[in-house]
């Protein structure tokens, strides 16, 4: 199982952790692996050919080999034909981070813009309100607020967090310009992209903070997932803790929101199971889905299917979920050569998703449970 520890051995002090923890996921399937997703966004453009194997244009899946991604931060987003791609490139060589921005056109994946960060970024989302505008996170405890029409950049710099900051989520609520960060100073902070500085910050987590994830329902309240083996529900109106839930005997590395509920939400954790949980009784998970034998780094509820969801693991595999049925598993496709540390659906295409791997490269592909109705 190459790991390119080559790389790691000659960075600097915070990557030891990773070390670490690469030597957990080897010796006995328990990691809390590094912050790295895909996520949904907006729009189309420009220019880096999709190289296919014969495999590949087989199956009809785009594949788009990222060789410049040594190090597993990476998130890749994609909304109807866009997508953004920040990852650490050369670490061996730069130490800093990248933030691609790739348009989907027909068949293939080009690159329209690239920005150039001193860090490593972990985590991107997407203005709610301009296409162009988009934040990302990085490992000296900054957010970057960046314009994609200007070929510079960032517009902005925010930086409070004391250590790296894996996780950035623009709320997704009308009427709601702001940003949520989480990170491993164990705070989240809340910001508005037009305030120089932070407007809350939040504390009560006791290790760790993996995922952010405003609700797409409720205004001013989100959801975040933490090594302390907790999922707490925040309201910026209190500034405090509503709900705190322990969702799992295991560091939990991922969190999400259900679209068509605004109660129910699924962890992913290092114990490779995922649940779901009842907002108005926590007491028990309202499902529990097994099958990852690693892992869990992402999991994404489906914007069109009320009880489909996905998930992606260092077992190498991205899963399709059905909580509804007796047998829930849909699908599982593994076309990663290793770990799988990035997924998501697309909000324009019922069918569409993109994934990314250490093994440098990013898929867009149509699953076949997706393509026939759940």
């Amino acid at each position: 199982m190459a790991i390119h520890m080559d790389f790691v051995r000659q960075n600097t002090k915070k990557l030891e952790r990773l070390h670490l923890w690469q030597e957990r996921i080897r010796t006995d399937s328990t990691a809390a692996g590094t912050r790295s997703d895909l996520r949904t966004l907006k729009q189309a453009r420009v220019a880096l050919p999709v190289q296919r194997d014969q495999q590949d244009l087989e199956d009809g899946r785009r594949v788009i080999p990222v060789s410049a991604a040594h190090f597993p931060q990476s998130a890749l987003e994609h909304r109807a034909e866009t997508c953004r791609l920040p990852f650490c490139s050369h670490i061996r060589i730069f130490s800093c981070g990248t933030l691609l921005v790739l348009d989907q056109i027909e068949s293939e994946l080009r690159l329209f813009r690239s920005f150039d960060w001193n860090d490593g970024l972990f985590d991107v989302t997407w203005s709610e309100n301009n296409e162009h505008v988009l934040v990302t996170c990085s490992g000296d405890g900054s957010l970057q607020l960046w314009d994609t029409a200007k070929a510079t950049g960032p517009l902005q710099v925010y930086k409070e967090h004391i250590q790296e900051v894996y996780s950035v989520d623009w709320s997704q609520t009308r009427g709601e310009q702001l940003v949520v960060s989480g990170s491993w100073d164990q705070t989240v902070k809340l910001w508005d992209p037009t305030v120089g500085k932070s407007l809350c910050t939040f504390r009560g987590h006791e290790n760790v903070i993996y995922s952010t994830i405003w609700s797409p329902h409720i205004p001013g309240c989100f959801a975040s997932a933490s090594g302390d083996q907790t999922l707490r529900i925040w309201d910026m109106k209190t500034a405090g803790v509503r709900i705190v839930i322990p969702a799992h005997q295991a560091e939990i590395l991922s969190c999400d929101w259900c679209k068509y509920n605004e109660n129910l939400l699924v962890t992913g954790a290092v114990d490779c199971s995922l649940r779901g949980w009842d907002l108005r009784n926590v007491r028990q998970p309202v499902f529990e889905l097994l099958g990852h034998t690693y892992a869990i780094r992402r999991v994404k509820f489906s914007p069109f299917h009320a009880s489909v969801l996905a998930s992606c693991s260092y077992d190498f595999t991205v899963r399709f979920w059905n909580f509804s049925k007796p047998d829930p598993l849909l699908e599982t496709v593994e076309h990663h050569t290793e770990f799988t540390c990035g997924l998501d659906l697309s909000l324009h295409s019922p069918t569409q998703v993109a994934d990314c791997a250490w093994d440098e490269t990013i898929k867009v592909y149509d699953p076949a449970c997706l393509v026939s109705p759940p």
